[in-house]
């Protein structure tokens, strides 16, 4: 039986150093098609394609306002920062970015869902479908007319809930919700689209939507005995532990001098 061949020492230091030049000579060939690529004009980005939601924004003002913001090429492109300068245009909520070889990008655009005004009368921020707060042109909202919604910051998203519960609820009366309010005390209050204010209380969200169930579902019978409809509620509050109070309108308790005799 033979014995395996080893080669000499000299001759395994000899193909050890090739080796090794070889592949240092595959990392500077690497480096230097990487350098290439990097630089050279064909894979410059010449083209944005843009699909998805764009409803408030054209494409072409899309292009002109993110174009000069890109750096780098097909190779070098930022997509974190691209995405960033889509998401930063009025109406983008979320930008999907990817390249496509040899030298343009896609990009897929979610837009805001405007469905309320939010904070006071003088403010311009929109809350869209998610709860989300943003900053845009309030004369680009499509709808006629959208509630305006205020609490607690960090709260958007459970004002947008109650109002979600509550609206039903007055709708079945044929009334609007204009405004509902959170104060910072945890107290819920309703102006409708007659212009009553209703002081639904405070309490769990479950409780609140119950007791404004309890006063929709009366409301017509109370009115009713007053040769009332509901839409003459100005004012009512839901914070009395049996009952509520109300006041209609042309409709007075006060007794007068003429009916006291």
């Amino acid at each position: 039986m033979s014995e395996a061949f080893t080669p000499p020492f000299d001759v395994r230091l000899m193909n050890m150093t090739a080796s090794a030049l070889l592949a240092l000579f595959g990392l500077f060939t690497l480096a230097a098609l990487v350098q290439w690529a990097a630089h050279h004009r064909v894979f410059s980005i010449t083209s944005i394609r843009v699909s998805g939601q764009v409803v408030h924004n054209n494409v072409p003002t899309l292009r002109a306002n993110v174009t000069p913001r890109l750096a780098g090429n097909f190779f070098t492109l930022d997509l974190a920062s691209t995405r960033q300068a889509f998401e930063n245009l009025p109406w983008v909520r979320r930008a999907v970015v990817r390249r496509v070889f040899p030298n343009r990008i896609a990009v897929e655009l979610q837009e805001h869902q405007a469905v309320a005004y939010w904070g006071a009368e003088e403010a311009s921020r929109l809350l869209n479908n998610f709860g989300e707060v943003f900053e845009a042109n309030v004369g680009e909202v499509e709808q006629e007319s959208l509630p305006r919604l205020d609490g607690p910051a960090g709260q958007e998203p459970q004002v947008l809930a109650m109002y979600q519960a509550l609206q039903p609820l007055f709708a079945a009366l044929e009334l609007g919700i204009e405004e509902l309010v959170l104060s910072g005390r945890g107290g819920w209050t309703v102006r409708l689209d007659t212009g009553a204010a209703i002081e639904l209380g405070r309490g769990s969200d479950a409780e609140v939507i119950a007791r404004t169930n309890r006063f929709v579902r009366t409301l017509p019978q109370v009115t009713s005995r007053y040769d009332r409809r509901p839409d003459a509620v100005e004012t009512a509050d839901l914070r009395h532990a049996d009952g509520y109070a109300l006041r209609l309108r042309g409709v007075s308790t006060v007794v007068n001098e003429s009916q006291k005799k």
